[in-house]
């Protein structure tokens, strides 16, 4: 009987450039790492911003984020350690916790806060922002939590663990799916010496943080608190990770809508008479 051929491993993609966040605060005072900012939204379409938070200090997080409103895309709120409780005023409420993410979509507009439910310990994770098409901005807030247990994940042969919190990896189908922006959001823990590939459409824009330990793509080393862009080599359909050593890291990637952006602090629409109207909305008292 004939073997069945393996299937080709994809070409990988390198990095276009490392970038370091900018230490900045946020809603009452919360200390964190602004990774993904403003300059880097057209390069990174269709996300908008990434921010890492971690501290074991409560002077850092206690305050958190009080109300405040949103509108025009999605925010993913992933945690590591510590929780965090979430009420908005489309009528939902949450709990986040260790391992646990959070998914929203603004939508038309909807205030929110995130409040810390902690006194000390450890407080760690990501917040994402992954924007909206233009006929989707106005559409109904949603909201949904989900426990750590309920992301989907697999262990590699070479002892890998993947979290699957959006997309596809392997067989895998991750905890949510966007078919117009087609989300990647892994979390990867990678033992000393191992690799890991993942597929990657060329028409994707994709990137990595590091967060614990130290990756090698191509020959170029990633430290911890890194961002790697990664290129849009046409003949590149994926990417290969090598750990050196023992490493933690998120890759995300997407499809760009090529879209108008336009932002104005925690409204993000496709022209300025949109924003304009958003605050009118707000103030308005229009929000959901």
């Amino acid at each position: 009987m004939a073997s069945t051929p393996s299937p080709t491993p994809p070409t990988t993609r390198g990095i276009e450039r490392l970038i370091e966040g900018i230490a900045t605060s946020d809603g009452a005072g919360v200390k964190l790492t602004r990774v993904l900012t403003g300059k880097l939204q057209h390069r990174l379409d269709p996300f908008l911003m990434l921010d890492a938070f971690g501290s074991d200090d409560p002077d850092d997080y206690i305050a958190g984020f009080p109300d405040h409103p949103h509108r025009g895309f999605e925010t993913i709120t992933y945690m590591l350690a510590g929780r965090m409780h979430h009420r908005d005023s489309a009528g939902h409420e949450g709990l986040l916790e260790n391992g646990g993410m959070q998914w929203m979509t603004a939508g038309r507009g909807v205030i929110h806060s995130e409040i810390p439910e902690q006194q000390d310990g450890v407080m760690e994770g990501f917040q994402l922002w992954l924007n909206l098409p233009a006929h989707a901005k106005m559409a109904a807030p949603w909201y949904k939590d989900f426990a750590s247990a309920e992301i989907p994940g697999y262990t590699t042969p070479e002892g890998v663990t993947v979290r699957v919190l959006a997309g596809a990896s392997g067989s895998v189908t991750g905890a949510v799916q966007r078919a117009e922006t087609e989300p990647l959001y892994l979390d990867l823990h990678l033992p000393a010496g191992s690799n890991f590939t993942a597929a990657l459409p060329a028409t994707h824009n994709a990137f990595l943080y590091v967060y614990r330990g130290a990756a090698d793509i191509g020959g170029t080393w990633v430290a911890a608190q890194r961002m790697a862009i990664l290129d849009n080599a046409p003949e590149a359909d994926g990417v290969t990770i090598h750990a050196p050593e023992a490493a933690r890291l998120i890759l995300v990637a997407g499809k760009p809508l090529n879209q108008p952006i336009v932002q104005y602090g925690p409204f993000v629409m496709n022209t300025q008479q949109e924003i304009h109207q958003a605050l009118d909305d707000f103030r308005a008292g229009r929000f959901a």
